[in-house]
């Protein structure tokens, strides 16, 4: 079996359209304890993040992330460099709402972000222009555009990984067979 190397707008459009579908399922209506909770501290001090959080943090990015940098890098591209993202604005932003409010704000968002990129009618061409990001330096937008499907399925993915935490030492020894238990994770904080 071959790897995906090449972007598709398409695809990454079809990962995106159903990541509000699929955090609904996995996180609605679940006790506190599965929304709530952490892994404990992260590497840098700090509390690591719970699903409210990572709900609130791609809540922050489709307000002020991959949209706004898309209409940069075809209005500006390079001489505009991207705005710094704040990956911990979410503490503040979301603290007064409950994870259902959180859960229908992002499905809003990415509803109106993708009908805000489709109607841009992007081409080929437009997939290769450039911008700058203010750590990463030049970027192309094929490039942007495949992050945000990936960094997606990385909050899917650590999701997974802090919910499994809750249950790490009442699975007892079957600990050993289960790798979402081994990761040491890939994600903020």
């Amino acid at each position: 079996m071959t790897s995906l190397t090449e972007f598709s707008l398409a695809e990454a459009i079809a990962v995106l359209t159903r990541t509000p579908a699929t955090l609904n399922a996995l996180l609605r209506g679940l006790p506190n304890v599965w929304v709530r909770c952490n892994e404990g501290r992260g590497t840098e001090g700090k509390d690591t993040w719970n699903a409210f959080d990572i709900v609130g943090h791609l809540i922050v990015g489709e307000r002020t992330d991959w949209i706004p940098r898309v209409r940069i890098i075809l209005a500006n591209g390079e001489a505009q460099p991207f705005d710094s993202f704040d990956r911990f604005a979410q503490s503040k932003e979301s603290q007064d709402k409950s994870l259902e409010q959180l859960l229908d704000d992002f499905a809003r968002l990415r509803g109106e972000n993708l009908a805000a990129l489709q109607a841009l009618n992007l081409q080929h061409e437009d997939l290769t222009r450039r911008g700058r990001h203010p750590a990463l330096g030049v970027v192309t937008l094929s490039e942007l555009l495949a992050t945000w499907a990936v960094h997606d399925l990385t909050h899917v993915h650590q999701l997974s990984r802090v919910m499994a935490h809750q249950y790490r030492d009442a699975v007892g020894p079957w600990s050993a067979y289960l790798g979402v238990l081994q990761c040491t994770g890939h994600s903020a904080p």
